[in-house]
């Protein structure tokens, strides 16, 4: 189509543990396989979850980044063409647990 991008890809084909392992969320990746490990690894090195996917929000109970909870603009495109979050964990308030 005239004056569009195409959208690039590349192929990975990972099998169901590597891929879930894979992922940016400690907390995705421990709620499938090795828990222990990853949650230890990542209490270790001091790790912050961002909070993108439906899964870790879902563990902790709040609003899915899907439907009425998504936020446009989580991501920017840099001049070449990979995605930037533009989203800091500075910007959400620290989760305290319910009184």
């Amino acid at each position: 189509v005239e004056g569009k991008v195409p959208a690039k890809y590349s192929e990975v084909l990972l099998g169901v543990t590597k891929a879930s392992l894979s992922t940016d969320s400690f907390l995705s990746a421990a709620s499938f396989q090795h828990t222990i490990k990853v949650l230890s690894h990542a209490a270790i090195a001091g790790d912050q979850d961002p909070l993108f996917g439906l899964k870790e929000n879902v563990i902790i109970g709040k609003l899915i980044p899907a439907g009425s909870g998504f936020t446009h603009g989580r991501f920017s495109e840099t001049e070449d063409g990979k995605l930037e979050s533009i989203v800091h964990m500075d910007d959400y308030p620290s989760l305290t647990p319910e009184e």
